[in-house]
């Protein structure tokens, strides 16, 4: 929370500087850091423009409730959980060989047993079908499991998108309120 309200005065304060000093240092203004287009219809000079700019940034985050800086730090958190997740799909189902072989085996020995009085034989039967039974059920398990981590990166990703969405439509009609043309 503390980290959200540093966050946020640093934005007045750079949404403040004249747009001189931000065109010289290569600066963009708050409404280009989001993604918008924000034009002076009135000849509001670039001072009133970065007050008005700031206000309407505070306004849209409490009608939204979304912060779209705050929105992109769990952005950046989402992707790092997508990643350990594509992590240990492409691990799940390892190891499915051998436990398909070790089972394989065990039946394959009591049905050698019964079958031919040759435990050995039917072992070694049961191994490999089990080995290679197993493996295409770690394929699969692996398979699903990438499938789910993707979708939900996917979902994550368009409730973000959505969120942001909400919020520039909300600066965007605060900025035409105080005679500006605003677009994104």
């Amino acid at each position: 929370m503390r980290i959200t309200h540093l966050l946020c005065s640093a934005i007045l304060l750079m949404a403040a500087l004249p747009a001189a000093q931000a065109q010289s240092t290569g600066q963009q203004s708050l409404s280009g850091t989001l993604g918008l287009y924000v034009f002076p219809a009135k000849g509001q000079d670039a001072s009133q423009q970065s007050e008005d700019e700031a206000t309407c940034y505070q306004w849209a985050v409490g009608n939204t409730g979304i912060d779209p800086f705050a929105v992109q730090q769990q952005q950046a958190a989402n992707e790092q959980q997508a990643a350990a997740a594509q992590q240990q799909a492409t691990q799940a189902g390892k190891g499915s060989g051998v436990r398909g072989a070790v089972g394989g085996a065990a039946v394959g020995a009591v049905v050698g047993e019964i079958a031919d009085d040759d435990a050995g034989k039917g072992a070694a039967y049961g191994a490999a079908v089990g080995a290679i039974a197993g493996r295409r059920r770690g394929h699969q398990q692996q398979a699903q499991a990438q499938q789910q981590a993707q979708a939900q990166a996917q979902q994550a990703q368009q409730v973000t998108a959505a969120q942001l969405d909400g919020f520039r439509k909300a600066f965007s009609a605060c900025m035409e309120g105080k005679q500006y043309i605003a677009k994104f």
